[in-house]
């Protein structure tokens, strides 16, 4: 019979061939997100640093999308296919008979569900099992229903663990339960399922009779307790909402640990694959999803989401929407901004009130304040771009390119017909429609010649309160030159 040896980490296998019914979903379980991951995400980065030389996905329900995100965020992690849901007992066999048969050592088993897991527990759960045949990870839950509940005999060493459909009365009023997350003997291991029978109110072959299992033949096995919290799985809706708000709470509190501010850490919420550096401020109610990253000094928020967009040190962002961008160096942005995909703003930039960007570069110093759509565009440096200022870039079937210059002044209202250039230094009429390129240091001037038509209103809207105030005026012209 095979012995107990160093408890150090061979092989990890996660349990991920539910259906999750109780989310009501047509995806798998465990591909619903949170903080930025899946499910299965969360838990393989747990596992990761561990550093194990085999990491088994077991796959069943929505096999082919769950491979699909393995394939994408953990090409070194392979898949056992448990084509038939036999019981947790089946699927580690399953995951088993994928792994050399001479590999020994211990083999970490948890749940694709799990997400609220830490490295640290497992690093714990490894440390302890040291010399042992299984190490439980358990918890001290008040309310333990549901749970398999962890029976000691009376020297307090792990008896049995018996699930709450099996429970007697006695047993369900026990509090420390299984967290479903295991470090076994892998020679043990395989030995004691040939052993499991699956006589049981489902009719499958539980995992935790091997814990009975290896007790029966004389093994050691031993419980390690974590936080009732970081034990927490997800089977619905409800679930994922609390380990999203966990997860939150998680998150902020780390990145105030190392120098950020969070003025309300309730309100802001922060994917656990952004970064933040150290002296960034974070206001209320923003959303930072993505590979967003914030550089120090820089401040978010209030009313701000912004995804996969880069911050640069000194930067002010409030109330925005960024998909994609990139905000430089002590560059501003808001309020009420859009940033599609593609915009760069330069050191010291500003993207005012009501603008929207996309694919567009606004050079050092250069604005754009306020009512203004830029799209396809290079803008250089201290360039102004005035208000209400329209980049036309798109003809119905093709996008096209404007490019401004250096120092050059938009005035407002101005639409720039792409593909257009404007040089260096050059001006633009407030509401011309520009569809030439315009020489630098030249002024663009697009517009009808203003006429007035006299005494308009008052023969066209006569007895009019605007008819009878133009009357009143002391200015007013009528038609034959005279005045009022």
């Amino acid at each position: 019979m095979p012995t107990p040896t160093n408890a150090s980490p061979t092989a990890v296998i996660v349990l991920a061939a539910g259906q999750g019914t109780r989310m009501k979903s047509d995806l798998p379980k465990v591909l619903h997100s949170v903080a930025g991951r899946t499910l299965v995400s969360h838990v393989l980065a747990a596992t990761a640093p561990l550093s194990a030389e085999h990491t088994v996905v077991v796959v069943g329900h929505g096999r082919e999308l769950v491979e699909a995100e393995l394939a994408s965020q953990w090409p070194k992690a392979t898949t056992a296919v448990q084509s038939e849901q036999l019981g947790t007992g089946h699927a580690v066999s399953v995951a088993l008979a994928t792994l050399p048969e001479a590999l020994s050592g211990s083999v970490l088993v948890l749940a694709g569900d799990t997400p609220l897991l830490t490295t640290v527990d497992l690093a714990n759960l490894s440390q302890a099992h040291a010399g042992a045949s299984a190490t439980i990870l358990t918890a001290h839950l008040e309310n333990a229903f549901g749970y398999g509940r962890i029976v000691r005999d009376s020297d307090s060493t792990v008896n049995s663990i018996v699930e709450e459909r099996d429970a007697s009365d006695e047993q369900r009023a026990l509090t420390e339960v299984n967290s479903g997350v295991y470090m076994f003997d892998l020679g043990l291991l395989r030995n004691a399922l040939g052993k499991i029978g699956s006589s049981n109110d489902q009719g499958e072959q539980y995992l935790t009779d091997v814990i009975s299992i290896l007790r029966s033949e004389g093994h050691t096995v031993r419980a390690v307790e974590t936080h009732e919290s970081h034990i927490l799985g997800v089977n619905d809706r409800r679930q994922l909402a609390v380990a999203g708000a966990v997860l939150r709470d998680r998150i902020n509190d780390a990145w105030m640990l190392s120098g950020v501010t969070f003025v309300d850490p309730a309100t802001s919420w922060i994917d656990s694959t952004v970064t933040i550096e150290r002296d960034a401020v974070i206001l209320p109610n923003v959303l930072l999803t993505g590979s967003t990253s914030v550089a120090s000094r820089a401040t978010i928020g209030p009313d701000c989401s912004l995804h996969d967009t880069t911050i640069a040190a000194g930067a002010t962002v409030i109330r925005t929407t960024a998909n994609g961008a990139v905000i430089g160096t002590d560059s501003s942005v808001g309020p009420y901004t859009y940033l599609r995909p593609g915009t760069v703003l330069g050191t010291g930039a500003r993207a005012g009130g009501f603008v929207e960007m996309k694919n567009a570069h606004l050079g050092d110093g250069a604005k754009v304040p306020h009512l203004s759509y830029v799209g396809d565009a290079t803008i250089g440096e201290g360039t102004n771009i005035g208000a209400a200022t329209v980049f036309v870039n798109y003809d119905g079937v093709a996008k096209h390119e404007t490019v401004i210059g250096k120092h050059v002044r938009i005035g407002s209202d101005t639409m720039l017909v792409a593909p257009v250039t404007v040089g260096d230094g050059a001006y633009t009429a407030a509401g011309s429609v520009i569809t030439d390129s315009v020489p630098a240091g030249a002024m663009a001037v697009a517009r009808a010649r203003q006429r007035n038509i006299l005494d308009w209103v008052v023969r066209r809207r006569p007895g009019s309160k605007s008819a009878q105030a133009a009357m009143a005026d002391s200015t007013h012209t009528n038609s034959s030159g005279e005045g009022a």
